[in-house]
Formats: C-alpha cells, sequence, structure tokens
C-alpha cells in the first residue's frame, strides 16, 4: 500500500481531553453511503464526543455518485474492485496518521450503506488498521479465505428489519463472519428500512463510548 493522501477529505482534530489513560484521543473515520460526499457523515461525530474526525470521499461514481467501491449490479459487488479499493482506503488511513498526528492505532470507523460495506472489507482485508467499526445498514462485502483473526476488534452491526437492500439472511451472514473471525460483534436491529434513525445514534454512541473506554 502506499502511502498518500490522494482521497479528497475532510479533517477536523478532536476538541476533547485525553482518555484516561493519556492516550490520544481516538479518530472516527467515516464513510458515506452511494451518493454522499465527504460532509454528509461529520455531523454524526458528535456521536464519540471529543474524537478527531476523518471523513474521505468515495473514488468511484456510479452514474454520476460516489461510491466507495464499484459494483456489478445491485447488491452484486466487484470483489476486485473491492479488494483494490480497501486496500488504497487503509493506506490513506495509515498516511492520514502520519500527517495529521493521530494515533493509529485507534481508528474506529463508522459507515453508512456503501461505507459500511468498505468499512468490513477493510478489517478483514486489512486487520490492524481499524480498532472497531459501527456498520450501518451493511452486508458481507467478501469473505477472505483464510478468514483473519481479528481479536480484538469490535464491531456494532445497525441494520433495519424491514430494509429492502440488505435482508435479515444477509445481516445473521455478516454478523456470523466477523464473529467466525474472532470479533466481539453486537448486532442491533432497527424497526425500519434503509434510512437511519435516532434509534441508530443511540446505540452506536452508547457502543463508542464503551469502546473507547477498552
Amino acid at each position: 500500500m502506499s502511502a498518500d493522501l490522494s482521497f479528497t477529505h475532510v479533517y477536523q482534530p478532536g476538541t476533547g481531553p485525553q482518555g484516561p489513560t493519556g492516550a490520544q484521543a481516538p479518530t472516527l473515520l467515516l464513510l458515506h453511503g452511494t451518493g454522499g460526499n465527504e460532509h454528509d457523515m461529520v455531523p454524526l461525530g458528535k456521536l464519540m464526543p471529543g474524537a478527531n474526525l476523518l471523513s474521505p470521499l468515495g473514488q468511484v461514481l456510479e452514474q454520476g455518485m460516489p461510491r466507495f467501491f464499484r459494483r456489478l449490479a445491485e447488491g452484486v459487488f466487484d470483489v476486485g474492485d473491492l479488494r483494490t479499493r480497501a486496500g488504497d482506503l487503509a493506506a490513506f488511513v495509515t498516511a492520514a496518521s502520519v500527517a495529521y498526528g493521530f494515533d493509529p492505532s485507534r481508528v474506529y470507523a463508522m459507515g453508512f450503506s456503501n461505507g459500511a460495506n468498505i468499512a468490513s472489507a477493510v478489517a478483514l482485508l486489512h486487520p490492524g488498521v481499524l480498532r472497531g467499526a459501527v456498520i450501518f445498514r451493511g452486508q458481507v462485502p467478501l469473505e477472505p479465505d483464510p478468514l483473519p483473526s481479528l481479536a480484538p476488534f469490535r464491531v456494532l452491526i445497525s441494520n433495519g428489519r424491514m430494509d429492502h437492500l440488505v435482508s435479515l439472511e444477509e445481516t445473521e451472514r455478516l454478523a456470523k463472519l466477523f464473529h467466525r473471525a474472532g470479533a466481539d460483534v453486537e448486532l442491533q436491529w432497527q424497526p425500519t428500512g434503509h434510512q437511519l434513525m435516532p434509534s441508530d445514534f443511540n446505540v452506536a454512541r452508547a457502543w463508542l463510548e464503551a469502546s473507547a473506554s477498552h
């Protein structure tokens, strides 16, 4: 992976105190959904008060809409492109930690839909780049063979029970995949479809607070 800052991005340094052991503030990697941009997820940074915020823009366009990797059809991913783009994003996070001086061992991703899927791919293909992830409306991006050993990686999956894009079975498959890889998995169901709702933010806030104390 080449170390560069080739992603258009927003970076906001944390404003809160350091952690209880004197550790640097955590960094929240914010990953938008299809058609979003580098500004969309920044307001969700308030779910992790005091954290540095790093929000890149996806480099793939689908009918003019930014994404983090290509797909062949709805729900059918270009796995080769996904692997390449996950490597590019992992390299970007590493380079950004040097450029901005944040702790590379305390990076948590928060992604929605396409952003959630690239977060899962980075976790599965490049263990150690992320300490944990909040997955909103995510599905299985790919199944590496062999599976990595992800412990002590932590993941929160918050999906909708009535999501027409991500089935209940697919959500369960994602949770089981992370569990088999040794991750600490929390699955929360929301009474909605693909859109986010306040209960998503409530569970994410509590999960991030608990994760940052680890």
